[in-house]
């Protein structure tokens, strides 16, 4: 009897010993599974990592220099460097590739090139990527939102300074100056106390950064006792265009001014002014404003032109024929961007102000001429373009009722904000009167 329960004790122990072999052998085989799966899920993510993983270096476009030339610098090599040109060739011109904005370089990590990148805009991207030595290129669209938003200032010296006062950016003070420009001489009628408003669209990233400014739906400026107002609706053709509440266009046949911003007025049209270079009296037959070389020069109204290059003592001189047998005269420009027989519409920047031929300091000799008679542009009426239709009279009040409530209620939103932030140093000083 005790030899049975001496074997059944071997036996058990024999089976216990076999048992846990079996699962040491398990586990052993299983870890080995674990560990041979972790080995290939390690290298064929360090495949993927080789192939689709890109680290991107990037840099500012300098001036003057190539976009092929500028790859090479980046160590790219010419033959490639030739192929990511010609690719990228057909989608955008390289030729409008600007000094200031980004580019990046895209490498593997183990630096083969995968992709090179050129910020057109703050809105689109040029793309141009390398797979299997294929290129391929296009222009990827950076997304955004665009929100309505109120904008309100002062002016306490220029339109410029007000805008850049009120946090925004200097693109909204040139909308601005162009949509009232028919009516207003920025560079003369601004003047403190001056006010202005608007309902304008802002689009912004992902990230909260605004990219740019869309349409302006509504505007007011405040010129001393003289309130000009603008509502967005569209011509008779379609094309977006502003008009005051009453309907009337706020175009009108020519601009109040061949300059944009604040340029002093150095000589006015004279039937008889001494002249500084040539030292005699004689006639001055246009307006001199002073502005710095390179100022632009805009077209002030819609025409062809007849003449463009040097001319004697007018310096690069720009003539442009316009409709009702007007012609204007752009004098002493350092730069010409038109050429005779072109078409340029109103606004259009034509050439640049200099100090070509008779002249002592750099400025802008403009004048303006009447069935071939010289006349003085500031007294000159600047007849407006066609009112709102009266089959768009419904459709331009609903407009414009819904764009000025919005241009108010921004206004006010603004105001109270300015009073919340202001509220509690008033309240603190309150609290410390009573205690005292």
């Amino acid at each position: 009897m005790k030899k049975r329960l001496k074997l059944a004790g071997w036996l058990g122990l024999i089976l216990v010993g076999v048992a846990f072999d079996g699962w040491s052998y398990c586990v052993r085989r299983s870890a080995e599974r674990r560990y041979f799966a972790e080995c290939l899920f390690s290298r064929e993510e360090a495949r993927r990592v080789q192939q689709y993983f890109v680290i991107f270096t990037q840099g500012i476009i300098p001036a003057r220099l190539p976009f092929g030339a500028l790859l090479q610098e980046s160590g790219i090599d010419p033959s490639t460097a030739l192929r990511l040109v010609a690719s990228a060739q057909n989608v955008f011109d390289l030729r409008h590739v600007r000094a200031g904005n980004r580019f990046a370089v895209g490498r593997s990590v183990l630096g083969e090139l995968r992709a090179v990148r050129y910020w057109i805009d703050p809105e689109r991207v040029l793309n141009i990527a390398l797979h299997d030595n294929e290129i391929h290129s296009e222009i990827e669209s950076i997304p955004s939102q665009t929100f309505i938003v109120g904008v309100a200032g002062g002016v306490h010296g220029s339109l410029f300074e007000g805008v850049l006062d009120a946090g925004e950016k200097p693109e909204l003070a040139l909308r601005l100056a162009d949509i009232f420009g028919w009516d207003l001489d920025f560079y003369t009628d601004p003047r403190p106390g001056d006010t202005f408003r608007a309902v304008v669209e802002k689009k912004r990233l992902a990230n909260g950064d605004m990219i740019s400014y869309g349409r302006i739906l509504a505007a007011e400026y405040v010129n001393g006792d003289r309130t000009f107002q603008a509502v967005l609706f569209h011509d008779p053709s379609g094309n977006p265009a502003y008009y005051t509440p009453e309907g009337k266009s706020m175009k009108k046949a020519f601009l109040h001014s061949p300059l944009k911003f604040a340029a002093p007025i150095t000589s006015h049209f004279s039937a008889s002014r001494f002249h500084p270079i040539l030292k005699e009296y004689r006639p001055h037959l246009g307006i001199d404003y002073a502005a710095p070389v390179g100022t632009p020069v805009q077209a002030i109204g819609d025409g062809r032109v007849i003449f463009a290059g040097p001319k004697g003592g007018a310096g690069n001189l720009i003539e442009i024929r316009h409709a009702n047998d007007y012609t204007t005269y752009y004098m002493h420009l350092s730069r010409i961007l038109v050429k005779a027989g072109e078409r340029v519409q109103q606004g259009q920047r034509i050439g640049l102000v200099g100090m070509t031929g008779l002249a002592t300091g750099p400025h802008l000799d403009f004048r303006v001429q009447k069935h071939g008679q010289f006349v003085n542009f500031l007294r000159l009426p600047l007849p407006p373009a066609e009112p709102v239709a009266k089959s768009a009279w419904p459709e331009f009040c609903a407009a414009r009722d819904s764009a000025l409530t919005q241009m108010r209620e921004a206004s006010s939103q603004r105001e109270a904000a300015l009073a919340t932030i202001a509220s509690p140093a008033a309240s603190g000083q309150t609290a410390v009167s009573s205690k005292q």
